[in-house]
Formats: C-alpha cells, structure tokens, sequence
C-alpha cells in the first residue's frame, strides 16, 4: 500500500525520500565571509560575525558616534567657551562687556573685528525671565546653549535701532508674560548668550558711542505684573498686579579692551567635559534626539555622571582629532565650488546659498518684494561645520540681501593662485572705486590657527574707511583703494593701507561692508583677489 505524507520539507512517496531544494540566498542582501574595510579585514560565518569583527565594529561605530558628537555639536560648546570666557576675568549672569576702545589680538574671539564696540553678556533663564533694554543704534543678535538663533536686537530686531526692552523668557517657565511693552522672544535653553556692536560716531571717536551704551543698556530679572499687564487682565483674573519698574537694579559693566581672555571652543578632550556640562545644565530636550543620540552613545546623559572607560577614552580622543582636523580642513580648505562669491574667485560667502540655518538660499529682493526660494529638505552640513568652527555668532541679518542694513562679509584663505598666506611675504589687494558700503567698510586680519584677530606689535589688524583704531586708508586717483599685507610696511605705502602679518604666522581675510549697497549684491563691484607681490 502506497503512502502520501509531507513532514519537514521532505517528501515521502513509496518509501522513498525526495529532499527539497533551498532557495538560494540573493547576493544582493548576502555578507561574505570576508569584507575588506578600512577598519580591517571584517570575518563572518553564514553571516554571523567572529569575536575579532565584533569588536572591531562596534569600535568603529563608538568612534563614529564620537565625531558626530563634535562635528553637530561644537556650536554648542562655542557658546559655552564664550560663556566661560567671560566668567574667567570675573563676570556674572546680567552683567555686561563692553570693549570700549574696541577689541584687539589680545582677546581669543573666533572672527571678531576692530571696527565697533563690542557688548556682550550672558543670561541664566532658569530663575525665570529676564529683560534686556538696548540703547539705540545697536545691531545684535541673542543666541542660545545650541548656538541657535532667538531673536535679533537692534537694527535688525523689531526696535530697528531705537532702542526697545527685550523680554527673554526661558523653556520651564509657565508664568504670566506682558501684552505690550516689551519685545518677547522664548528660548528653548536656560543658558543664553547676547552680543551686539555699535558703529563709531563720524568713524573716529568710540567715546560718545560707550557713554550712550552704558547709559541705556540694562540687564534685569523680570517682575510680572508691571508694564505690559493691563488691568483688565487682573481684574478678569488672569494675571497679578505688580510693581511698575521704574528704578531697576543697576547693571555691572566690565571692560573688554585689552583683555586677555579665551572664548575658543577646546579641541582636546575638555571638548567633551564642556559639551557634558552643557548637557547637564539644560533641559533634555532642548536638542533634537537625533542630534542628542550620538551625545548619549558616548556616555553623556542628562543627570548621569560622564565617565567612559578607558577603551572609550581612546576611541573618543582619536574621534576628536579626526573631527578637529575635518572641520579645519573644511575651514581652510574649501572645496565646494558654489560657497565661493564670484567665478573662478577665492573670496567665500556660502551664506547665500545656504542661508543662516544653511538649508535654503536667502531670499532675492526684487521691485515686486520679497522672492523666497522653496526649502531644500536637506542642511548642509560641511558648510554648518565650517561656520561655527571660524565664527561667533548666527542671525538672519548675517544672510540677507537688504541694502542699507546690517553687515556682509566676504572672506579668502587664498591668494590668487589658490595657495595659503605665508606670513613672511607681501601681498596687495585692490577694491574698486566705490565701494559698496553706506556706513564704512574693513578688512581684517586672522590667525590661522586661532581664527581670532592676528597678534602683532600693530595690535589692530585691520585697514578700512574709519579712522580708528588705525589711520583710514588712503584712495588712489583712480578712486581705487589698495591694501597690503606684510611683515613690514611697504616702502610708499601709507599706514592706513598696511596691515602688519606675522613671519612665523599663517593668516586669511575678511572684507566687510557695513549697510552693503546693490552693486554688492549684484555682482557689479568686485574685489581684486589676493595678489602675492614677493
């Protein structure tokens, strides 16, 4: 008698077994045995990895999430190291800098210049909200623990250089705010940091300018209740009555100028004791998860002690000397053909492209108005790097194409045969007649390495169309101004035309017009590139 029956992929027919055949596995999804990687050679066995693979894969990505933990979040300890900065020559939360006979190559700052006065303080928002009243004609920007942007003050903010109260107001806080009276802006971090500068009077004289700031600039705790709480709003018990503030407590002022103080963010490991502290210190979400994850994989977590082992301590410091080396190389080194101004040019500004949150290209301006593009979807991510890695600070107003308002920049780490300033050699540069400026314009001078102000016996490293700190530069009868960098000035060369490099020192540029005109934006006017003259 025949039997039929079908048990575990074999078939039984007649007594006799017909094994069946397995699907083979698409190479497509399959693992070899052996993978060649830059990490080694990896082993697997039916894609099962050995103890040797394991390790050496779970090293590379501690590793991995070690550089992101740099390249997404040094903005973060930039402004920590701003904040530390300031805390180092004894300032306090609402206390105020200002660099009143301007900043110089003492002071470490990433990219600051010697043309304005410099204010600046920070802010603690977990003890509630606190009111920042600005004097007029100021042009700033409040920035949080992440480096983002929270609103704009002065020229550009809703003031528009009169002069208003900015109220801050913190993540936690739930408490009644005012319905008129002041400017509100809420940040996601306790920790907020505020600078702002002001322009010389007539270009010269930086006095008048100081005595207007320390008189109207204010920092203080905000008391609800007061102006801006109609009584309506008590009545219909929805806000308390307060005292109106008339007499609020006085702010302290520190001087700035000539002060030796470091606000750069560290690249050795108090990288990551810095960026720890700033976890700690703010709310666990105030960063993105996704930006937070890699934070986290490496041992820094909201209320837990930072304490990697030994083996992380060697992964992470190699990570750190990977990521410091590519956002330098990115710094230094651009390779992305559409950051640069003009064709076939060395002068950078990607901001155009990228916009301040460097995901969409800043608005054209047209007869019609405002003619925005559609967003990209995607932040680019080299140029975020390469910014906050040379640059303090991040607004709207660095990235608009408004004549008349604000400031832009223009910089070169190359001279006109695309290689790198040797600060034992001479070079010239020659700006148009014309300049494109309705306030002033400068060129500054930088450390390579520091990516501050170039330290020399000059103390000022810059030239422009002010007359201080340093003698306004001289126009030739063409209308066209032409700057020189040396070690020594140039025989014929008048004092406001030179600024002084070092011999032992790399350097690069920034040109900036301050109210940029049209034929900025349009391309009309150009600037020479960096000519080597010997």
């Amino acid at each position: 008698m025949k039997r039929l029956s079908i048990c575990a992929g074999a078939l039984y027919f007649a007594g006799q077994i017909s094994v069946a055949q397995a699907q083979p596995v698409p190479e497509s999804i399959s693992t070899p045995d052996s993978v060649e990687t830059g990490i080694g050679t990896l082993t697997f066995k039916d894609g099962v990895p050995d103890a040797a693979t394991a390790d050496a894969v779970y090293d590379n990505l501690d590793f991995t999430y070690a550089y992101r933990a740099f390249m997404d979040n040094m903005r973060g300890v930039s402004i920590h190291a701003l904040k530390k900065g300031m805390m180092d020559i004894g300032m306090k939360e609402n206390e105020v800098l200002v660099f009143s006979e301007l900043m110089d190559a003492k002071s470490l700052f990433l990219t600051a210049n010697a043309d304005t006065v410099y204010v600046m303080g920070y802010l603690d928002l977990s003890k509630g909200p606190v009111v920042l009243e600005t004097p007029p004609k100021f042009l700033g920007a409040v920035q949080d623990a992440w480096f983002r942007w929270v609103t704009d003050i002065g020229l550009p903010g809703p003031d528009r250089g009169e002069g208003g109260k900015y109220l801050i107001v913190g993540p936690d806080y739930d408490g009644p705010l005012p319905t008129g009276g002041f400017y509100v802006a809420k940040a996601r971090t306790n920790t907020i940091l505020w600078f702002a500068r002001s322009f010389l009077e007539n270009g010269s004289d930086p006095r008048p300018v100081v005595e207007r700031i320390k008189q109207s600039t204010k920092v203080y705790p905000y008391k609800p209740g007061g102006v801006g709480t109609p009584i309506a709003e008590f009545l219909a018990g929805k806000a308390k009555l307060g005292k109106v503030e008339t007499n609020p407590p006085r702010t302290v002022f520190h001087e700035g100028s000539g002060k030796v103080m470091n606000t750069i963010p560290p690249n050795d490991w108090s990288f990551y004791e810095m960026l720890n502290e700033v976890v700690q210190s703010e709310p666990a979400t105030s960063l993105d998860p996704e930006l937070m994850g890699p934070v986290a994989a490496i041992g820094i977590v909201k209320g837990k002690p930072f304490a990697p082992d030994e083996r992380m301590k060697k992964i992470m410091g190699e990570a750190l000397r990977v990521a410091n080396a590519t956002a330098r190389t990115l710094f230094i080194a651009s390779r992305d053909e559409s950051w640069f101004y003009y064709p076939d040019s060395s002068w950078i500004n990607y901001l155009f492209q990228t916009g301040y949150q460097f995901e969409t290209p800043i608005p054209e301006i047209t007869s019609e108005g405002v003619k925005p593009f559609p967003p990209t979807g995607y932040r680019t991510m080299s140029a975020r790097s390469n910014f906050f890695y040379g640059v303090t600070g991040i607004t709207p107003a660095m990235a608009m194409r408004l004549t008349n308002i604000g400031s832009t920049y223009l910089w070169t780490m190359q001279d006109a045969d695309k290689h790198p300033f040797d600060g034992a050699k001479t070079y010239k540069v020659t700006l148009p007649k014309d300049i494109p400026e309705g306030n002033f314009w400068s060129l500054t001078l930088y450390d390579n390495m520091t990516r501050s102000m170039l330290d020399t016996p000059q103390r000022y490293p810059r030239a422009g169309s002010q007359t201080y700190p340093s003698p306004a530069a001289e126009a030739a009868e063409d209308g066209s101004t032409t700057v020189w960098f040396a070690p020594e000035q140039p025989e014929g060369v008048a004092r406001g035309n030179w600024i002084q490099t070092d011999p032992d020192k790399g350097w690069f540029v920034v040109l900036r017009l301050y109210s940029p005109l049209e034929p900025f934006f349009d391309k009309s006017w150009r600037p020479s590139e960096v000519e080597l003259v010997k």
